[in-house]
């Protein structure tokens, strides 16, 4: 099977790791991984500083390699929200609950071009021990680190929780 799935991945944090572990135990033995790893332009809309495409790459590919997945992957420079999905032949796109909108939007591009929609698996969020959730932009904050431990114990105060789309 053939799966996509993107973000910034900055800092790689356990939400993250939930996610791309998902796209690795759909894809399956013998299938193919093609993360889409927003590009330095692209990410720059973000509301916290990101590390440079290179750092961010590293990264990822070596926890990847630490995991030793049984799919193959390939990872690809996203300049916009699509990348290849609105071209390229998959099977299934994996998705938090803040893109599966865009999920729902690659497959509706790709029916008005003919192609085949695919199926949207959502993870669900991954919580920190505060009970809110991990978030890249709670750890530039310091309020929990990429595990989703507080930094202080201030950070116990008031839960919120996962919302699904």
């Amino acid at each position: 099977m053939k799966v996509m799935v993107g973000g910034t991945f900055d800092p790689l944090h356990i939400g993250h790791q939930h996610l791309l572990t998902r796209a690795f135990m759909t894809a399956g033995p013998g299938g193919h991984v093609v993360i889409g790893l927003s590009s330095d332009s692209f990410a720059s809309r973000k509301q916290h500083p990101v590390r440079s495409y290179e750092v961010r790459f590293a990264e990822l590919t070596n926890w990847i390699a630490s995991k030793k997945f049984e799919a193959t992957y390939e990872i690809e420079e996203l300049f916009d929200q699509f990348g290849s999905a609105l071209t390229q032949d998959f099977d299934a796109l994996v998705v938090s609950h803040e893109t599966f909108p865009v999920g729902n939007l690659i497959n509706a591009k790709r029916k008005e071009m003919g192609k085949n929609m695919v199926d949207l698996y959502q993870i669900q969020c991954v919580m920190a021990k505060d009970g809110k959730v991990v978030s890249s932009t709670r750890i530039y904050r310091g309020e929990i680190n990429r595990y989703g431990e507080p930094v202080s114990e201030e950070m116990f105060s008031g839960a919120e929780s996962c919302r699904k789309e």
